[in-house]
């Protein structure tokens, strides 16, 4: 029960970091319309501009500030400059000019923070451990980040759904076309919704930093593993992103914590532990191959 009870804890913390990675891809790829694979250094800036501000001031509440606000003002620079050229054009554009994106963007860290990768400590009213039951103490960083992407996904839910701006999104994500006629600057909502992106990237960044490694091309493992939540919940979904997010974080939990006794009830170790390894790593993939067989638009396709 304490095992189930802690996998549970560990696989809603990876769902909160996939959460606050997809809902911003799934915004600008269902309203968009733009495979921006340049969500992932947006991810990576944050991290880094979290840890250079941790160190050069001592305060997590600096770090929050500078990680959002340099992911953001990074989002706002890509969307000027490079984004919105590319609305009309087609995926594979897209592509090769986020792909683009992403390269400069690992040189101009490289260049501006070093080659050694920066180091992000636990801040001290974050550290030890919380017990829950008897026996089961969990990290409090770990149980404030779940926290905090609770806040997060019920704060973007209200922006979405009860204030003008969201309605304004999500019109444009039904028709933009006539939202334009009907007298909205688009490409406005085109940029709110980008840096919006950005902004969950960076606060995803700030909360992670802690406990992952800070370093160069952070963002293109976790980015693949954000769009395949967005095609397992629904393109354009926050809701499907939220749904995805949390079937993609158990399953890898659960995996890791129960398929390798269960192979080594029957197949030899030297079999059973790469077989393991290998069916964890590729338990996104295989949920995402279940889904796309019954249902083809996701599980909760676009209604924001």
């Amino acid at each position: 029960m304490l095992l189930f009870v802690e996998q549970t804890l560990n696989g809603a913390q990876y769902s909160a970091l996939l959460f606050l990675l997809a809902a911003g891809l799934t915004l600008v790829f269902g309203i968009m319309n733009v495979i921006n694979l340049t969500h992932g250094s947006f991810y990576m800036v944050g991290a880094f501009c979290a840890a250079s501000a941790a160190a050069a001031t001592g305060s997590f509440a600096a770090a929050i500030v500078a990680a959002v606000l340099g992911a953001g003002l990074y989002g706002f620079a890509v969307e000027r400059l490079v984004v919105r050229h590319l609305y009309s054009r087609d995926h594979l554009d897209q592509v090769l000019a986020t792909l683009g994106l992403v390269l400069f963007t690992n040189e101009l860290a490289t260049i501006v923070f070093g080659r050694s990768p920066p180091f992000m400590d636990i801040p001290p009213m974050l550290r030890g451990s919380i017990e829950l039951l008897p026996g089961l103490a969990y990290p409090a960083m770990r149980l404030a980040f779940i926290g905090a992407a609770a806040i997060v996904a019920l704060a973007l839910w209200f922006l979405l759904q009860r204030t003008p701006i969201g309605m304004l999104v999500r019109a444009g994500a039904d028709d933009h076309e006539i939202v334009e006629a009907l007298g909205v600057d688009v490409r406005r909502v085109f940029l709110l919704v980008f840096v919006l992106g950005a902004l969950l990237c960076g606060f995803a960044a700030v909360m992670s930093a802690p406990l992952l490694a800070v370093q160069i091309g952070m963002g293109e493992r976790i980015l693949i593993t954000a769009f395949v939540v967005i095609v397992i919940g629904g393109v354009g979904s926050v809701r499907g992103a939220l749904l995805g997010s949390f079937l993609v974080g158990m399953s890898d939990a659960y995996g890791r914590a129960w398929v390798p006794s269960l192979l080594g009830g029957f197949l030899p170790a030297q079999l059973a532990d790469p077989l393991a390894s290998s069916l964890i790593s590729a338990s996104a993939y295989i949920l995402m191959a279940l889904v796309l067989l019954f249902r083809p638009f996701g599980l909760l396709p676009a209604r924001i």
